[in-house]
């Protein structure tokens, strides 16, 4: 990236990064990696490298058949919207982020929660 000057990074955080829950290990990697973004996107911020980081709650996937209906339940509790993120969502902003048009953001941690944002 460096060598052609230009790219697009962006990670996967998780609103555990922000938040905490009850796996430390996941946790507190994840807050390592809103970390790491913000302070990549201020090295690489003049070579045409942006570096941005998606921070979504649950996303409704193939996981949630191996979990029970009670922690299902639960993790839909704190989603203000009542719903989970479908992956289709997460896709368009990891698109976006990753394009051309994505041209004055970086450094920055973009909540995929439903309003769970908490600050």
């Amino acid at each position: 990236m460096l060598k052609q000057g230009y790219g697009r990074i962006v990670n996967i955080a998780s609103m555990a990064g922000k938040e905490g829950n009850p796996n430390a290990s996941y946790s507190a990697s994840k807050a390592g990696l809103i970390g790491l973004t913000k302070s990549l996107g201020k090295e690489l911020a003049t070579k045409n490298i942006l570096v941005n980081a998606v921070m979504p709650a649950a996303a409704k996937t193939e996981i949630f058949d191996s979990m029970s209906q009670q922690h299902v339940d639960y993790m839909l509790s704190k989603i203000p919207m009542n719903r989970f993120l479908l992956p289709e969502e997460a896709t368009s902003l990891i698109l976006w982020l990753s394009s051309e048009d994505c041209a004055f953001s970086t450094g920055s941690v973009f909540d995929l929660s439903g309003g769970r944002a908490t600050y």
